[in-house]
């Protein structure tokens, strides 16, 4: 009896064990889904000054799932990067502002229009001269590379006789007005109408011309009850009342804004935004260390490969170098991030990505700092030590490596303050360090040359300190010989 009641005690606390972690795991995949995301773009996704992710896009996503029951993790990884990351499987779905077109109705799945844009066109505050199209003749107008307003303003040109610039980012557009470099700038406008509201001296001077309308997107083929509730929660919202409240809140200039700190000074850049600015740097030094720490590995290993008397080491060091320099560091981040869960199915974070990307650049320079400061230790050394019995293994390490190092220290330092400047490339595919953290809150407050020139001093002192201190170790290294 009692063998009885053991038995059912176990298969009762296996059932329920069984029930907990994978009917829990099976509820909660099925309710939580990823949704990638542009926070540069505001008002439709940016981060506010309490570094929460607001804007349209967001506000609508979050009500509708909140009426349609599920829960979304928002991952903000820039445009580009939830493209590719939709398309490798790794993001359940996107809202970014993104047109829906013929050509990405080819690999996406789209919701119903959420919202129907259009283009304007602005110009500087205190520019009197420009009023329509007809006054641009002789000028220069910009628009935002890939956008529909790069299109508008290209298929215009030769109608009206202007000269086109495309430029990435819309605050670079609203600087170079700002500076003369452009006559007029074209962009949507919710776009331009929240620069303005942020303080930006420009002024509409044309109607709304027809653009195309935004959708929420998924994988063709895949996550279609995603999108069916999309939906069902959109009807629901714009029949409520709810979608226009959004939207007004973001849009009419009459809406009353929300008590923000004033960012249009360095002091309130700072004070608003200092955590996050931290938080970046980091993130940054993390990464470099890290990725440094696995690069001096691999650079060893490959540089001591790279000298020694076997063909086969030395194919493998010299093939793994000239693969690796032959790349550049952002399609290499591109492959490791994108590429491979395409050809694997396997999901990688974007800092894991990181970490791999900046080990196996920064391993192929440090095998040939190894390699340089083997061969600078005189051969007659080499041959002396063998001659006297020693083998390879102690010759390089009683003779040859006490010296090579001394002198590999110098390109080390190098090789790390290249590595820590090399994280910004890596902004590209949507890791939030100090680079991609400033532009997050130059979308939100549109301050692109202050918070670039903060960034820089940043940059500036934190590699003054660390190769201060690498000087210093550099010199006790050399003084203890």
């Amino acid at each position: 009896m009692k063998k009885k009641n053991m038995k059912g005690y176990f298969l009762a606390f296996f059932a329920c064990m069984f029930c907990f972690l994978f009917g829990a795991k099976v509820s909660n995949a099925a309710e939580t889904y990823v949704i990638g995301t542009d926070i540069t773009f505001a008002p439709f996704e940016f981060q506010n000054s309490s570094n929460e992710y607001v804007g349209i896009d967001i506000d609508l996503l979050n009500a509708i799932a909140k009426d349609q029951g599920f829960s979304v993790k928002i991952k903000a990884v820039g445009f580009d990067a939830a493209v590719q990351q939709v398309q490798a499987g790794q993001l359940d779905g996107m809202i970014a502002g993104m047109t829906i077109t013929e050509d990405r109705k080819k690999a996406f799945d789209f919701s119903t229009p959420y919202f129907d844009s259009g283009i304007v066109m602005a110009v500087s505050k205190t520019n009197k001269s420009v009023k329509e199209y007809s006054d641009l003749k002789g000028k220069t107008v910009g628009a935002k590379v890939g956008s529909e307003s790069a299109d508008f303003i290209q298929k215009n040109k030769d109608k009206y006789g202007y000269k086109v610039k495309l430029i990435d980012t819309s605050d670079t557009l609203y600087q170079m007005v700002q500076s003369g470099n452009l006559d007029a700038v074209f962009d949507d406008y919710p776009v331009i109408g929240y620069a303005i509201k942020q303080g930006q001296p420009l002024k509409m001077v044309t109607q709304k011309e027809k653009g195309g309308s935004y959708g929420f997107a998924v994988k063709k083929g895949q996550n279609q009850e995603l999108l069916e509730k999309f939906n069902a929660g959109l009807k629901k919202l714009k029949t409520n009342g709810e979608y226009q409240k959004i939207v007004n809140k973001y849009v009419d200039s009459n809406a009353s804004s929300s008590k923000t700190v004033d960012e249009t000074t360095y002091a309130g850049l700072i004070k608003n935004n200092y955590k996050s600015l931290l938080s970046g740097l980091g993130k940054t030094l993390g990464l470099t260390f890290v990725s440094f720490i696995i690069a001096t590995i691999i650079g060893v290993l490959l540089g001591l490969f790279n000298v020694s008397d076997s063909k086969i080491l030395r194919f493998i060091a010299t093939f793994y170098i000239d693969i690796i320099r032959g790349i550049p560091l952002l399609v290499l981040a591109m492959f490791i991030f994108i590429g491979l869960p395409n050809l694997t199915g396997i999901k990688i974070n974007e800092m894991v990505a990181g970490v791999v990307t900046l080990s196996l650049n920064a391993g192929a320079y440090i095998a040939e700092i190894v390699r340089g400061g083997i061969k600078a230790v005189p051969n007659g050394q080499n041959e002396a030590a063998r001659s006297l019995g020693l083998s390879y293994g102690k010759t390089m390490q009683k003779i040859i490596l006490p010296q090579a190092i001394k002198i590999m220290i110098p390109s080390f330092i190098n090789q790390f303050v290249i590595s820590l400047k090399d994280t910004t490339i890596l902004s590209a595919i949507g890791l939030v360090e100090l680079l991609q953290t400033g532009k997050i809150i130059i979308a939100r407050n549109l301050q692109s040359f202050k918070v670039y020139l903060i960034i820089s001093v940043i940059y500036i002192v934190v590699i003054t300190i660390l190769t201060k201190l690498s000087n210093i170790l550099e010199r006790r290294v050399q003084k203890n010989g």
